[in-house]
């Protein structure tokens, strides 16, 4: 939970005895290569924070055809933030890609981090604004770029991705066929 503890550290002025009391119901979990951390049509009640490993963010349209949406890689938090706030159903899968260690954040940690944390809220917002941010600016590249453009700037938001992602989930995440992905490379 080192990796954890370290990443709040640097997001809120907490002490020892507040971040007890935060981690005290969070636990780890490995997520074997394929394995879901979160279905759609469960209302999601949990917050994941990556130590290792890559997950992705998986939706199916009217077809059953899948969608990457969005990668998260170590050091990052990841759920269906929406569905999560708004104890909804979800609508997405989170899928891990390789074997991933998370920290699992249960309801009641985050419950207790706004009543208890000084800066609960402040985490809170600064999670929520990392992720409202990056949102905005895939909504961006998706429309304004090309799809050669955004090939070319996708190790810039995630290091490495080639090398640990198959190709065809990096075409879905682009917008694109993998056919049009193999001719992007060779440009």
């Amino acid at each position: 939970m080192e990796q954890l503890r370290q990443a709040i550290k640097q997001m809120i002025s907490i002490s020892e005895e507040e971040l007890e009391g935060f981690l005290k119901d969070c636990f780890v979990r490995v997520f074997k290569r394929k394995e879901s951390l979160s279905v759609p049509n469960l209302i999601p009640n949990e917050i994941f924070f990556i130590n290792t490993g890559i997950i992705r963010l998986i939706i199916n349209d009217k077809d059953g055809t899948e969608h990457t949406t969005h990668f998260a890689l170590e050091n990052q938090f990841i759920a269906d933030y929406s569905s999560f706030m708004q104890k909804q159903p979800s609508l997405y899968t989170l899928q891990a890609i390789e074997e991933t260690q998370v920290v699992v954040m249960p309801r009641s940690t985050i419950d207790w981090g706004y009543q208890h944390l000084r800066e609960g809220d402040k985490m809170g917002r600064i999670i929520a604004e990392f992720y409202f941010i990056y949102q905005d600016n895939r909504i961006k590249n998706l429309y304004a770029r090309t799809p050669k453009e955004r090939y070319d700037s996708i190790t810039e938001v995630f290091p490495n991705i080639h090398n640990r992602v198959p190709q065809h989930m990096i075409a879905s995440y682009l917008g694109i066929t993998p056919v049009h992905l193999s001719r992007l490379k060779k440009i």
